[in-house]
């Protein structure tokens, strides 16, 4: 059972909120980077969650199609038939989605998984990202509200966004302001307006000076503390503790010990892109220049077909961002604890 079924992906979460520990979901673009992540979470004896983005899903598709849905489902057939070969469980989620590609990304994978589950199947993802960061509070809750009904319907688990991740991804930009902080009174209007798992199961991504990418220390200030604060705030008016399953979203290049304060406080899943996406391509350009004359024709030459075939850094860039996914496992505390 390599890809969780929904009672898995549930549980995978309560055992990390109970453990102490949280999930890698590595941001993949094409079979090749899935693998990737596949071995870095085995060798780390890990389970994790595979995800991809609007951008991720069109460049699957292909290039000339630029179809986010195809792609989307291509992804999760071919994982689907690979990860069974990989002795650890994998949810499969797709990434920040706001309002204006709710119609051509979000929606029709509910509706596909709804199709499944009614056939008797699982659906084809665990779980999906509306991001309305960029809208008002009250219509991205109002959004999350209606996303929410119908990923339960499709025994799906949704993931929201209050607040504001700075930097940019896939063309998104979120400016680097006060709004990277959400407030308990964002926590509460969340709780009240989605529930606290009765209507539905829900990831809450709260940022606390979250910015997509890497930048230079002192550019931006994270403050674990917020998750704490919102945490506390929905607990006392609820009587539940720790009532969110908190995402850490831009954490490419955050100090360890704000990542284990982050857990702390309940987060179970934390994004990671950037780095990866460096840990695959920094072999790929140590392979060109050392086999500069063996992957170019140069003067008339023939060239080295060892060194131009993809498969011959393919595997080198596979494995450095296996790598920099098991270095993740054990950042999240995440190594080794895989069902088993």
């Amino acid at each position: 059972m390599p890809i969780a079924t929904p009672e898995v992906y549930a549980e995978m979460f309560d055992r990390a909120k109970a453990g102490g520990f949280a999930y890698p979901a590595i941001n993949v673009t094409s079979s090749q980077t899935l693998h990737a992540a596949l071995r870095g979470f085995a060798e780390a004896e890990s389970d994790g969650i595979i995800q991809v983005s609007t951008g991720g899903a069109e460049f699957l598709s292909g290039t000339t199609v630029k179809d986010m849905v195809t792609g989307s489902v291509a992804l999760a057939e071919f994982a689907r038939a690979v990860a069974d070969k990989y002795p650890v469980t994998v949810g499969l989620h797709t990434d920040h989605c706001p309002k204006d590609k709710l119609d051509g990304f979000v929606r029709p994978l509910l509706e596909i998984s709804r199709e499944r589950v009614a056939r008797g199947l699982d659906p084809l993802f665990q779980s999906h990202m509306w991001d309305g960061s960029a809208v008002p509070l009250e219509e991205n809750l109002r959004i999350a509200a209606e996303l929410l009904e119908k990923a339960a319907e499709a025994r799906v688990i949704l993931e929201v966004e209050i607040g504001v991740v700075g930097g940019e991804e896939d063309g998104v930009v979120g400016e680097i302001n006060e709004k990277l902080y959400t407030t308990p009174e964002d926590a509460l209007a969340t709780a009240e307006a989605l529930g606290l798992g009765e209507r539905g199961r829900y990831l809450l991504a709260a940022t606390f000076g979250n910015v997509h990418g890497v930048y230079k220390p002192g550019h931006v200030k994270l403050r674990p503390s917020v998750l704490k604060e919102i945490q506390e705030a929905v607990a006392a008016k609820y009587g539940k503790e720790k009532p969110f399953d908190l995402v850490f979203h831009g954490g490419s290049g955050s100090e360890l010990e704000e990542i284990h304060e982050a857990i702390s406080y309940g987060v179970v899943k934390m994004n990671i892109d950037t780095d990866t996406q460096y840990a695959f391509t920094r072999p790929i350009v140590d392979h060109m220049f050392k086999n500069y004359d063996g992957v170019l024709k140069v003067d008339g030459d023939v060239g080295n077909k060892k060194a131009y075939d993809p498969r011959s850094y393919g595997k080198s860039a596979e494995a450095g961002m296996a790598k920099r996914v098991t270095e993740a496992c054990q950042q999240l505390k995440s190594a080794g604890t895989k069902i088993k």
